[in-house]
């Protein structure tokens, strides 16, 4: 089975907006869940994935694509 992934668009947002998106995002989530967070921001592929580490969760993808930063995170706990 395909695992779920949930969008969180946050283009337009920036820092840390993108990043508090993604934390009540993930707070409404299951454990397992993927979120994916979109972002215009430059800084948010280096800052969500730091915090990824620090919150213990799975960094699954982080790439750009058309000027916007795609940031897959799984919630471990």
């Amino acid at each position: 089975m395909a695992e779920t992934v949930k969008i969180v668009d946050a283009r337009g947002s920036f820092c840390p907006g993108p990043l508090m998106e993604l934390i009540k995002g993930i707070r409404q989530e299951p454990v397992g869940t993927i979120l994916e967070i979109w972002s215009s921001d430059q800084g948010s592929a280096k800052d969500i994935p730091e915090w990824v580490q620090r919150a213990k969760h799975e960094l699954v993808k982080n790439f750009e694509e058309d000027g916007v930063y795609k940031i897959q995170v799984k919630k471990l706990r």
